[in-house]
């Protein structure tokens, strides 16, 4: 009895001494990996996951919010910029072509501001926050005096071209004087703020042949005019639907109230957005299609 007693101790104490060599710490160690792997991953992509889903709603409230500031309802996102810019008119006798509308399925619309004597900070502000690309085509006789006001806007991607030194009508001068118009503004405005421009706007919308000529000689691409301008409250129309279409351009200024009749720039520009959005439209960068 007295060895049974001894033989069954003793194999209690080699099973004991066995557990404690490190085989259950092992066991427990793999347990431990094997499932703190797949909790670690799965907490990872429930993390990305709630950051994805968060990041949108995140964005448009932000958005939405800005237009609310601006007693606006938001505008839908452009669509992506086309991989090929649509094809321009052909130009002939060795000018550049005039544009007034992008060819387009896609219901966009191109803002432009024109001269640049209104420099209100609020705009800067505005365009900050609502995000609503446009085009700046400026006169150097209007923006001379602050050339840094246009600068915050350029950095937002705001595009800046040429609208002439001193914003003559084009078809009084002759061809010499024209291109001493034209290029001279590309110099300044290459100066100023680091950018050659691409595209001319001829002031009150006139041009002739030597308009063309000088142009391409300045080495712009192209002449932009309009289908609608932006008034007060209300636009004009070119076309007798009255009514805007896929791809038209859309002129406005920078104008305070003296010219606004007490209406802000803002005042005006929000005007502008509220006529585009009713008519179910979006605003898409003008370079990225031209």
């Amino acid at each position: 009895m007295d060895r049974r007693i001894r033989g069954a101790a003793l194999a209690c104490l080699l099973l004991t001494a066995g557990l404690a060599t490190g085989c259950t710490t092992e066991s427990r160690a793999d347990s431990s990996s094997s499932s703190a792997t797949p909790d670690a991953s799965a907490s990872s992509k429930r993390d990305e996951a709630g950051a994805r889903a968060g990041t949108e709603p995140d964005t448009e409230a932000a958005t939405a919010a800005a237009y609310r500031k601006w007693g606006l309802e938001p505008l839908a996102a452009p669509p992506a910029p086309p991989a090929t810019k649509p094809p321009r008119p052909k130009a002939e006798g060795g000018g550049v072509p005039v544009i007034s509308e992008i060819p387009t399925q896609q219901k966009i619309v191109f803002l432009t501001f024109d001269d640049g004597a209104e420099k209100d900070p609020k705009f800067v502000t505005m365009m900050r926050e609502l995000k609503i690309p446009f085009t700046m085509f400026l006169t150097d006789a209007a923006i001379r005096a602050d050339y840094g006001y246009f600068k915050p806007l350029q950095h937002l991607g705001d595009g800046v071209q040429n609208h002439t030194l001193t914003h003559p009508n084009l078809r009084t001068l002759g061809a010499s004087a024209q291109k001493q118009e034209i290029c001279g503004q590309q110099t300044k405005l290459k100066a100023e703020y680091g950018a050659t421009p691409r595209l001319l706007r001829p002031p009150y919308g006139n041009w002739n042949e030597d308009t063309r000529a000088a142009a391409a000689s300045c080495g712009l691409e192209a002449i932009v005019l309009w289908r609608e301008s932006m008034q007060i409250t209300n636009m004009q129309y070119q076309r007798g639907d009255r009514k805007l279409h896929p791809g038209d351009i859309i002129l406005a200024h920078f104008r305070g109230p003296s010219e606004l009749k007490g209406t802000t720039m803002t005042e005006m520009t929000a005007n502008m957005l509220r006529h585009i959005k009713e008519q179910g439209f979006t605003v898409a960068r003008l370079e990225d299609y031209l």
